[in-house]
């Protein structure tokens, strides 16, 4: 009888050995366009959620928070697009610029270069003799690879993607800052606030999870973080309208 341990995929299916456990190809822009993504979701719902309860607390006119919801959607997607193209574009600029000398170093050194990868692989626990096989073997099947991987942490194969990072801000902003845009607009008066709130607190549980789900990170740690902070946001922007809206 085996004791090895099962896993299982988001939709229930039963994975291989090695299935459930994040592998390095596509795995840096996988966490790009999740990174990107959770933080859009999060800037969203958080952002949207103090405007709105701000402009609520200050007054009980429906035209003003939704005109300044609308607004700081609009504004924080687009922010947030921007923010990560360039963000990100400087990121992909250092990899490139890295993987061009590495390149250089590689044409103008070979027999230096293939020494330093074989010392790499020897700090790593490798005998000499068999670091220098490895590093050899690697060498000639794709060198800047080889020497990507171990020297620089980089996958030539995977290089962070600017758009990706950048639709996928956009895109989740938008996403997030619907909820309680939409919740405290057709909510009645009396109720915009606690049920905005509440909506707030489940959207922020679900994407904390979410980003731990997919990042194979901690759930509970995500969800109280995204939870409080959330909280702390709400609380003081609804105080500060309170406080504008009795000054005004």
């Amino acid at each position: 009888m085996s004791g090895a341990k099962t896993e299982t995929g988001p939709t229930g299916e039963e994975l291989g050995p090695h299935e459930g456990e994040p592998h390095e190809q596509g795995f840096n822009n996988r966490l790009n366009w999740l990174r990107a993504g959770v933080l859009g979701a999060n800037d969203g719902i958080v952002s949207t959620a103090g405007i709105v309860l701000g402009v609520a607390g200050a007054t009980a006119d429906r035209s003003a928070i939704l005109i300044a919801g609308v607004a700081g959607l609009a504004a924080g997607a687009m922010s947030m697009a921007a923010g990560e193209y360039v963000s990100v574009s400087t990121q992909r600029d250092s990899e490139e610029a890295l993987l061009a000398k590495e390149k250089r170093e590689l044409r103008e050194d070979p027999e230096d270069e293939l020494a330093e990868l074989a010392g790499l692989y020897v700090d790593k626990g490798l005998e000499p003799d068999l670091a220098l096989e490895v590093a050899t073997q690697l060498t000639a099947k794709d060198a800047l690879a080889a020497h990507a991987e171990v020297e620089l942490g980089i996958d030539p194969d995977d290089l962070t993607n600017p758009w990706m990072a950048a639709f996928a801000s956009m895109v989740s902003f938008t996403i997030g800052a619907l909820l309680p845009l939409l919740t405290i607009l057709f909510v009645g008066a009396d109720l915009r606030v606690p049920v905005t709130v509440a909506a707030v607190v489940v959207a922020l549980a679900l994407t904390g999870w979410a980003s731990a789900r997919f990042g194979y990170g901690s759930p509970g740690r995500a969800v109280l973080r995204n939870v409080l902070g959330g909280l702390l946001a709400m609380l003081v922007t609804h105080g500060i309208g309170q406080l504008v809206g009795t000054q005004v």
